[in-house]
């Protein structure tokens, strides 16, 4: 058997896929979540003998001491994401995204492993003709990315560790989320033939969910190579604006009507190009095309009318 990997908030956008390809690997999963938005993401794994779920709440210490136990890695996803679902639940968010990683980090022993996704809204505001890399100056302009950079403060204290400052997220996932940008304009294309759009001009970098996996297992197999880093983690060749997204979306969705709002300001400010150039030096790099994201999520949203329940 494989090194035995504890990922908290298994069962969500990320953890769904991650625990099923570390399944698959023959790693020894230990997958821990408190079920609140989605009780079947996980439910194909119960079937291998490396996957164990156990249902528990991150920020009680003797729920921490004890899936902590026997685990090499550790991957703490349990968190309240996005900007509306943090401002909405404000002391929630504090407890879930820095109060459980501070515990978390108490209890860890040494020699014990952790790889962390923060994010790159951290960077808020980017200079016009610039890339933000790792070292450009920090200005969340959420509250979500004031308390995920304070998670990863607190995670770089601990001297084995990994941070990903991880881009906008797309793509099918077995917890499936329609307020991430892609997922959401490609839905509104499919269903309702048009979009409208805040800000046009606001820029973003994008990765699909299955390369943000692959490189948490890059990650894992490369661990003392990458530890006490931050690294960007998006595709290169999806740096964009607002607009530029939707015309993709356009070119495979052809009566797709786009209306620029110019009266009305995008609730989420963060405007940004993002460097990815250190992972890449590193060895890996996120590969799956925003169009093939696109073309799935189409498929998907074509093919199913299941109204699927998000998180905000």
């Amino acid at each position: 058997m494989k090194k035995k990997i504890l990922i908290t908030g298994a069962a969500g956008y990320i953890g769904s896929i991650l625990s099923t390809e570390l399944v698959k690997l023959n790693y020894e999963v230990v997958a821990v979540d408190i079920l609140k938005y989605e009780q079947n993401s996980l439910s194909h794994l119960h079937f291998y003998k490396n996957f164990k779920f156990i249902k528990g709440d991150v920020t009680k210490p003797s729920v921490v001491k004890k899936i902590l136990k026997g685990c090499n890695y550790i991957i703490p996803l349990a968190a309240l994401v996005g900007a509306p679902l943090c401002d909405k639940f404000k002391k929630e968010t504090k407890r879930l995204n820095v109060d459980s990683i501070k515990l978390l980090i108490k209890h860890l022993n040494k020699k014990q492993k952790i790889i962390y996704p923060t994010t790159n809204s951290g960077y808020g505001v980017g200079e016009k003709n610039k890339f933000c890399d790792e070292n450009s100056p920090l200005r969340p302009v959420s509250l979500y990315g004031v308390t995920k950079l304070q998670a990863e403060k607190i995670i770089l204290s601990h001297k084995n560790s990994i941070c990903f400052r991880l881009a906008t997220v797309f793509g099918y996932s077995y917890r499936m989320r329609t307020d991430l940008i892609v997922n959401n304009f490609t839905q509104k294309a499919v269903k309702e033939k048009k979009l409208e759009i805040f800000e046009p001009h606001f820029r973003r970098n994008f990765v699909h969910v299955k390369d943000v996996v692959s490189a948490f297992i890059f990650a894992i197999e490369n661990f003392n190579k990458l530890k006490n880093n931050i690294y960007n983690l998006g595709l290169s060749s999806a740096n964009i604006t607002k607009l530029a997204l939707a015309k993709k979306i356009k070119n495979k969705v052809k009566n797709l009507k786009i209306k620029i709002i110019t009266n009305a300001k995008d609730p989420d400010k963060r405007d940004y190009f993002v460097s990815n150039k250190k992972i890449e030096n590193a060895g890996f790099k996120a590969s799956i095309p925003l169009e093939k994201g696109i073309s799935e999520l189409i498929d998907l949203f074509s093919s199913s009318d299941v109204d699927f329940i998000n998180n905000y």
